[in-house]
C-alpha cells in the first residue's frame, strides 16, 4: 500500500461517506497516522441522490474528491481499495491491493439496499445508494419513453411508462415527488408525440402511512402533496416478487411495469472477519457500546449506519440517517484524542436535530425538535439546510444555481442519457404476451 511506518499510532477509517468524513476530519493535526480507505475516491452527498436520478443535477454536484479535503493535512493517506476482511488477532486488515496493520481501526462503510432475502427483486429491481446507481435510474427512465415512443404495443407502451417506488421513506417519497415534476412539466415538452397521461407513478409502502420516522402531520400533509401531484399511494401492501416485468404483492394488486425502484429498505454494510455474534441478525450491524467500540474487540470501532448503538430512547439502534453517523464520527474522534491525552471519554448522547423530505416544487415537510410545518417555508428551510451541508464551495454555487434554474424555467437541463443502461429482463414481456 505504500503507507510508511512512523512512531505515530495508525488510524484506519474504511469508508469515506458522512460518519467516516466526520472522524477524519476530527484528527486532522494530530500525532496519528490516519488512513482513509473507500472503494470510490469521493464522498456522495446521498440525500440528492434522487435529483441525479431524475435529471436534476449532475452527479458531480453532489460529490466531492475525497483527497481534495484532506490535501493540507499532514500524516493523512488516502487509498482507492475495497476491504475485503478483518483480522482482528493480528490488528491487520486484507483489501483489493493488499494488507495493512492498525493500531486503531473505524468501520464506516455505511449501509446497503436490504431485499429482505428475494433474489428476484434484486436482481431485476433498481437501487439507489450509490452515484452510478442514481445514473443507471436516469438513464432507464429515459429510455423507458425513447422506446414508448417507437412501441405500437399499448400493454408494452403501458408497462414502459409505469414506475412503481417500493418504500415509503424520505428516498421513496422524494423520488415519487420528483417524477410527477417530470410527468407534470418535463416529459410532454420532450415527447409532443406521447401521451404522458399514461404514465403511472405507484408509492407502495408496507405500514399504514408515509414517513415513519416523522410525525403523522407530516406523514399526512406529504400523502396530500403526493396525491396532488398525481401519484397512486398504496399502504399496507407488501411487494412479494418482481420478475422484471410484474410487480406481484400481498394483495390482489398486480403492477405491469419495466421499472421498479427499491427503497423499502437498508441494512448495514459490514465488514466481514468479525465473529458473528458482534452483529445484529438481519440488521447487519456491528454492536457497538456508548463508546463506538463493537463488543468483544478491544481497538475496532464502528460508527454511522453500520454501528446499532442501543442508548436511552434508541432501544434499536439509532435513525440510519446522515445526523447520528456524523454526531458519532466528531465524538469518535475528541474521545481517541482524550485516550491519547490520557483523560476521561465521553459517552455517546444523539442530539435529535429533526428530520424533514421535499414532496416537490414548494413542497415539504420539516420536524424540527419543538416545532412543525409543512408547505412553502418547509420547502425554503429543506433547500438551506442541504445547501449548507454540501461539501465544497464550487458544489454549493451549482447547485443553487441549478435549483434556481429549474425554478424559474420548470426544466431539468440534465435529462441525458449519457451511458445506456440495458435491463437483464427488458425482453420478457415480449416472450409472455407473444
Amino acid at each position: 500500500m505504500n503507507i510508511p511506518q512512523t512512531s505515530f499510532p495508525r488510524v484506519v477509517i474504511v469508508g469515506g461517506g458522512f460518519a467516516g468524513l466526520a472522524v477524519a476530519k476530527g484528527l486532522e493535526n494530530q500525532k496519528l497516522q490516519v488512513v482513509l480507505i473507500d472503494k470510490h475516491n469521493y464522498h456522495t452527498f446521498q440525500p440528492l441522490l434522487y435529483q441525479v436520478a431524475t435529471g436534476g443535477l449532475e452527479p458531480d454536484s453532489i460529490a466531492f474528491p475525497l483527497r481534495k479535503r484532506f490535501n493540507d493535512v499532514e500524516n493523512f493517506f488516502f487509498r482507492l481499495a475495497e476491504v475485503q476482511g478483518i483480522d482482528a488477532d493480528k490488528n491487520t486488515i486484507e483489501t483489493s491491493i493488499g494488507c495493512l496493520e492498525y493500531d486503531k481501526l473505524i468501520i464506516a462503510t455505511g449501509s446497503t439496499t436490504n431485499f429482505f432475502g428475494s433474489e428476484s427483486i434484486k436482481a431485476n429491481a433498481m437501487e439507489m445508494k450509490s452515484v452510478p446507481q442514481a445514473l443507471n435510474i436516469r438513464s432507464l427512465v429515459l429510455e423507458n419513453f425513447e422506446e414508448a415512443l417507437l412501441e405500437s404495443n399499448l400493454e408494452k407502451r403501458l408497462a414502459l411508462m409505469n414506475f412503481v417506488i417500493v418504500g415509503g421513506g424520505p428516498t421513496g417519497v422524494e423520488l415519487a415527488g420528483a417524477l410527477a415534476e417530470m410527468k407534470k412539466g418535463i416529459l410532454p415538452k420532450d415527447y409532443p408525440d406521447l401521451d404522458i397521461r399514461q404514465m403511472k407513478i405507484h408509492l407502495i409502502q408496507g405500514s399504514d402511512r408515509l414517513l415513519q420516522g416523522m410525525s403523522e402531520k407530516a406523514s399526512k400533509k406529504s400523502e396530500d402533496f403526493l396525491r396532488e401531484l398525481g401519484v397512486d399511494i398504496w399502504k399496507n401492501l407488501r411487494v412479494l416478487n418482481y420478475d422484471g416485468t410484474t410487480v406481484t404483492t400481498s394483495g390482489e394488486e398486480a403492477f405491469e411495469a419495466q421499472t421498479v425502484i427499491w427503497a423499502a429498505g437498508v441494512q448495514g454494510d459490514a465488514v466481514p472477519g468479525l465473529a458473528e455474534e458482534s452483529l445484529v441478525e438481519r440488521a447487519n450491524r456491528f454492536k457497538v457500546n456508548e463508546f463506538s467500540k463493537i463488543e468483544g474487540y478491544e481497538h475496532v470501532y464502528a460508527i454511522g449506519d453500520v454501528a446499532c448503538m442501543k442508548t436511552k430512547g434508541y432501544d434499536h439502534g439509532h435513525p440510519m440517517m446522515a445526523q447520528p453517523a456524523i454526531q458519532q464520527g466528531k465524538l469518535l474522534a475528541k474521545n481517541i484524542i482524550a485516550e491519547l491525552k490520557g483523560k476521561k471519554r465521553k459517552a455517546f448522547v444523539y442530539n435529535d436535530k429533526g428530520s424533514m423530505a421535499t414532496i416537490g416544487r414548494n413542497k415539504a415537510v420539516v420536524d424540527l425538535p419543538k416545532w412543525k410545518f409543512q408547505g412553502v417555508f418547509a420547502w425554503f428551510v429543506w433547500m438551506f439546510v442541504h445547501l449548507f451541508s454540501l461539501i465544497g464551495f464550487r458544489n454549493k454555487v451549482i447547485v443553487f444555481m441549478n435549483w434556481v434554474y429549474n425554478y424559474v424555467r420548470f426544466d431539468r437541463e440534465t435529462r441525458l442519457i449519457i451511458r445506456p443502461y440495458k435491463k437483464k429482463n427488458k425482453y420478457s414481456f415480449d416472450k409472455e404476451h407473444a
